[in-house]
Order: C-alpha cells, then sequence, then structure tokens
C-alpha cells in the first residue's frame, strides 16, 4: 500500500502563542474533512511535507505545525538569546489549544511520532473531549528510564560511539544527569562550545537511532543542529516537563504518560512500533497497549524507530480506518460544530489559557 499522492497546503499562517512566539501552521486535504493534527518527533525537530501523504486528502482536513523553537516558528531554539523557559510540555499543549481554536476545530485525530507521541498521550490525557483516535509510531511516553537507556543504557551496544558521547562532558558531569549535561554546554556563552556539543549529541543520535539518509542529513544544517540539540536536551533534561503544575509529581522512573494510562479510557489509538526500535528494550509500548484497552498495537518486523522505516502500510491503513469511522461520540464528521457540547479549550484547566510567563 503506497501513500497518498504529494499534496500542497491550501492554507497557512504564523500563530501568535504569547511569550514573543509565532508558530507554523498549515492545512492541506479537504477543507471539509475529518480534522488531523500532525505532532513531529524530536522535540526540536520540524514538520515534513511527506507526514501529509499519511493521510486521505479527500478525508482528512490536515493539520501540520513545528512545535515552538523548531522548523519555521520563531524565534527558533538555534538562537542563543532564544527564551527557552516558555519552552515546555504545558506550553507546547497550550498552543494546540490555541491553533484548534484558531481553525474553529471542534475535536481532532491526533498522529505523532517518537516525542511526537509523548506528546499527543499527554494531549490526549488531559484533554479527552478534544481528541478523536490517536494514530502513533516510533512510539515513547517521555520516562526517566527511557532517557537514561538512550543516552548511557545503549553505550553497552555502541561503546565507541558512547566513549566519544561522554568525551564532550566535563569528567565531573559523566555519571549523571547525561541530558541536562549537554544542555549546560549548549547554553554556553561561547559559540565553540555550542557547536560542539551540538555535533556530538547529535553523532550520538544518528550512531543510535538508525534512520533513512534525508533524516540523518539535516543534521548536516548547523543551524538544524544547534536548535535540535538544545530543544532535546531541555525537555530531556528536565523529565520532559511531564505533570509539571498538575500535582503528579516528575516524570520519574516509570513516568506520567505510562502512569496514567487510564485516562485515555474510551479514545481508540493504534501504536505502530519496529520491531527493533531500542525503545522497545524497556517493554513500554506493550506496556501501554496493555494499559490501553482501546489501543491496538502493530509490530512491523525489521523496522525501527523511523516513521519512514517502520510501516508504511500500517500507518497508512489507521487512518483509513478512523476516516471511515467518523467522530466516535456522533457519528458525524468531528468538523461539524455541535453546539450542545461543551468547548474543553473553556472548561479544561489542566493547560492555561495563555503559557505561562517567564
Amino acid at each position: 500500500m503506497d501513500l497518498y499522492p504529494v499534496i500542497e497546503p491550501y492554507d497557512h499562517g504564523m500563530l501568535d502563542v504569547g511569550d514573543g512566539n509565532h508558530v507554523y501552521w498549515e492545512t492541506s486535504g479537504n477543507p471539509h474533512g475529518k480534522p488531523a493534527l500532525v505532532l513531529h518527533g524530536g522535540p526540536g525537530s520540524r514538520t515534513s511535507p511527506n507526514l501529509r501523504r499519511y493521510f486521505d486528502p479527500a478525508a482528512y482536513r490536515i493539520v501540520l505545525l513545528d512545535q515552538r523553537g523548531a522548523g519555521r516558528s520563531l524565534p527558533r531554539a538555534s538562537a542563543h538569546d532564544t527564551d527557552m523557559s516558555v519552552n515546555t510540555t504545558a506550553h507546547l499543549m497550550a498552543d494546540l489549544e490555541r491553533l484548534r481554536a484558531h481553525l474553529g476545530i471542534e475535536r481532532w485525530l491526533v498522529w505523532g511520532v517518537s516525542w511526537g507521541s509523548v506528546l499527543g498521550l499527554r494531549y490526549a490525557q488531559t484533554h479527552p473531549g478534544v481528541v478523536s483516535e490517536l494514530v502513533l509510531t516510533g512510539v515513547a511516553t517521555g520516562s526517566r528510564a527511557e532517557v537514561e537507556l538512550l543516552t548511557r543504557g545503549l553505550g553497552k551496544i555502541f561503546p565507541d560511539a558512547h566513549e566519544r558521547f561522554l568525551a564532550e562532558l566535563p569528567p565531573k558531569d559523566r555519571d549523571g544527569n547525561l541530558a541536562a549535561a549537554y544542555n549546560r554546554l549548549l547554553e554556553s556563552p561561547e559559540p565553540s562550545v555550542r557547536d560542539r556539543a551540538a555535533r556530538a549529541w547529535t553523532d550520538w543520535e544518528t550512531a543510535t537511532i538508525p534512520a533513512p539518509p534525508g533524516s540523518v542529513a539535516r543534521f548536516e544544517d548547523p543551524e538544524f543542529r544547534r536548535g535540535f540539540a538544545r530543544t532535546v536536551t531541555h525537555y530531556w533534561g528536565n523529565d520532559h516537563f511531564l505533570g509539571e503544575g498538575e500535582g503528579e509529581g516528575d516524570g520519574g522512573d516509570e513516568g506520567v504518560v505510562l502512569r496514567n494510562a487510564h485516562l485515555l479510557k474510551g479514545i481508540p489509538g493504534t501504536l505502530v512500533q519496529g520491531s527493533l526500535d531500542f525503545g522497545n528494550l524497556l517493554g513500554i509500548v506493550w506496556r501501554l497497549h496493555h494499559a490501553w484497552p482501546d489501543s491496538e498495537l502493530v509490530v512491523v518486523d525489521e523496522a525501527g524507530h523511523d516513521a519512514g522505516a517502520v510501516g508504511d502500510e500500517a500507518l497508512r491503513a489507521a487512518t483509513d480506518k478512523y476516516a471511515r469511522a467518523g467522530d466516535r461520540t456522533t457519528g458525524r464528521s468531528p468538523s461539524r460544530t455541535d453546539p450542545s457540547r461543551t468547548d474543553p479549550l473553556l472548561t479544561d484547566s489542566s493547560v492555561p489559557a495563555r503559557p505561562p510567563s517567564p
């Protein structure tokens, strides 16, 4: 099963989300179709035109955005003077709600890859009334154990690359939180220190996460490399800012997302996972699937973490299935507004109407 043909957006813009941030968004497909929100990975990656191709353009209104600091959104995380204190999971979820209101969408399917799956899961847990379905690949939950695996545990599998990774850090920082240690380098006032840290971080990532050549080539762009490494380490070094202000503690070894999988009850979901994804070493996707009865798990053999290598057929099949299903509550297209239903943007207090100021 091939992906859908290449299409262009019929609308796009820059949304003012506060704190001096403007988020790039675009819509493509059918303006009256079933709304679908696409969340890219990273944190700090960017959206890709290829992500539109997982959706039937006749059936879906496809919404893509570059998250704060990433891609075409401004200011970019690659600029040293960009304030990263206003780039957290709570801020990103508030941005999604503002974009949903801006586009006049009541409910949307949420599609996420890697970090996008973490953000999509937490968004669905805190805003269940606006998420009709979830389609997730390269599944992660943002737990401390996952960060420890990716920054230290995989050193047993890639010892040479890990030795080079550690060598860029001061000796006193090599036994603690490696992401936080790298983030300190990436916040250095010295450009040369920041550049070396960004290169070392992305070299480690490409050594441990097999990906298509195009995904690796983006790290040859110094601006992208700096922004990506700075954002990833900012989130990974702070437990992905999960549970922040919600009375649930930090990410912890199990993590807020997995611990609260019961909050996904009633939301259909499809988890498409490569059998060779190193995240599987912790069993996270299986534990999530069993804790979320409304989910289905599709394991693609001989595939790794990247969406394009995981299984295009399975991802397209999932969106095709949900396009036929319509709105799970009303049986109608979610793009039709039902005035009898309360807008969670006005009632959900888990994310502020505007992101908090630093």
